[in-house]
């Protein structure tokens, strides 16, 4: 096995380092794990550990190691041969974590899941503080492992924190742990606020007519493809805009209307060109288990971006933004019509504007992240009084002469 490095590993020093393992790849879209793994870089060493990838031209096991430049974060990537098993896969990926561990001084640390099945390579670990960060109800996705569920409980009973991605999935949670504390979705107010002073659409959207109803976020068996095809068809003169990739999905399945242009994935620094360019954003949910417990990072993002938006009746979404008036909840076709027709008819007044900032100031993922840090920071210390206290309480070693069937 090698450990193949292409930059150099950030060095950050004073406080335990952090490894976190995910489910979601670095490089994917930029939400909440990176946010929050870039937030931690910045204090202390930050290795993420990626699910393996398997590749016919990878002839012996190596950990591909790289450091994200913009972030600091050390991204380490098993290539296993495509020939691996399951059983083979986990022996040889939870080898290479250890072996990183030793080659980088990895010897006082926090351990951060994302997916559960990441218990299979990473039992002997011995961390400082374990978190499980549940951003989603992994159990009930599309292709979702069987041993999920079981694996979730382990890390329940191993775990001194729990954070959730969401309300609704705090209250399913907060009764499996006695350490949950929810942390919905939140946004980096200034790279979306530059949307609302951009005059220049980005290139691949500059072409299509307005009015520009748009979508930015991961396309996948939660989008009610039924609903956009159903607006598209509806309103042939509205022109509804799909950024990001298709996963999970066959791409022969999306609706295929003239007035549907989807564009495929972009980089979270171009976000703001696109959304810019928009005249309302959607958030066009299917309601579905896959779905009933999300807390999507896009909302306050479209409104910083200073868009109105429309969303199906998310239950987080609706408590949270809907029952506030910041966005538009639709409950079918026709309600989701009149609510986009609403927000092209009437200018957002200021007074809307300004409960939409005001709420926006409440949100920061600079804030969740230090509360989320002091928490951890706590937990070690908690760690600490255990220990210390379990070698004052030890029996003092018995010396000759006493009574060896005396009572501890």
């Amino acid at each position: 096995m090698n450990a193949k490095t292409t930059s150099p590993i950030a060095d950050i020093s004073g406080t335990a380092d952090l490894i976190c393992f995910s489910h979601l790849r670095w490089g994917f879209v930029f939400q909440r794990p990176q946010h929050l793994m870039s937030r931690f870089a910045r204090h202390r060493r930050v290795f993420f550990f990626e699910e393996p990838v398997y590749e016919s031209t990878c002839a012996q096991p190596e950990m591909r190691l790289r450091v994200c430049e913009k972030t600091g974060v050390n991204v380490a990537t098993p290539c296993l041969p495509e020939n691996f098993d399951r059983k083979q896969s986990v022996q040889t990926v939870a080898r290479m974590v250890r072996q990183v561990l030793r080659d980088k001084k990895i010897e006082e640390y926090v351990a951060w899941y994302y997916t559960p099945m990441a218990l299979d390579i990473s039992k002997n670990l011995k961390p400082q503080a374990i978190v499980y960060d549940c951003m989603d109800e992994l159990s009930l996705f599309q292709n979702a492992p069987p041993e999920l569920g079981l694996n979730e409980q382990k890390l329940f009973s191993m775990c001194d924190l729990v954070f959730t991605g969401g309300v609704s999935l705090f209250e399913a949670k907060c009764r499996q742990h006695k350490h949950v504390y929810a942390f919905p979705s939140s946004v980096d107010c200034d790279h979306f606020a530059q949307a609302r002073m951009l005059k220049e659409a980005a290139d691949d959207q500059n072409d299509i007519p307005r009015p520009r109803l748009g979508y930015a976020g991961v396309i996948d068996e939660r989008i009610d493809m039924k609903l956009i095809g159903e607006l598209a068809e509806r309103r042939p003169d509205w022109q509804i805009v799909m950024i990001g990739p298709v996963v999970k999905i066959d791409p022969a399945t999306l609706p295929t209307n003239p007035n549907i242009h989807w564009l495929g994935m972009k980089d979270y620094a171009s976000l703001p060109r696109y959304l810019g360019g928009w005249d309302v954003a959607l958030m066009p949910f299917a309601l579905n288990d896959s779905t009933r417990f999300i807390s999507p990072t896009k909302t306050p993002e479209y409104l910083a971006a200073g868009l109105p938006v429309v969303s199906t009746p998310i239950r987080d979404v609706e408590r949270q933004y809907g029952e506030l008036g910041l966005v538009h909840i639709a409950r079918n076709t026709n309600e989701f019509l009149k609510a986009v027709d609403q927000a092209l008819t009437y200018e957002m007044g200021f007074k809307w504007r300004g409960r939409v900032d005001a709420f926006l100031r409440t949100l920061s993922w600079d804030r969740t992240w230090s509360a989320m840090n002091k928490l951890i920071e706590d937990s070690i210390e908690a760690r600490r009084a255990a220990e210390i206290e379990k070698t004052v309480a030890k029996p003092a070693v018995m010396t000759a002469g006493q009574n060896e069937a005396a009572p501890f």
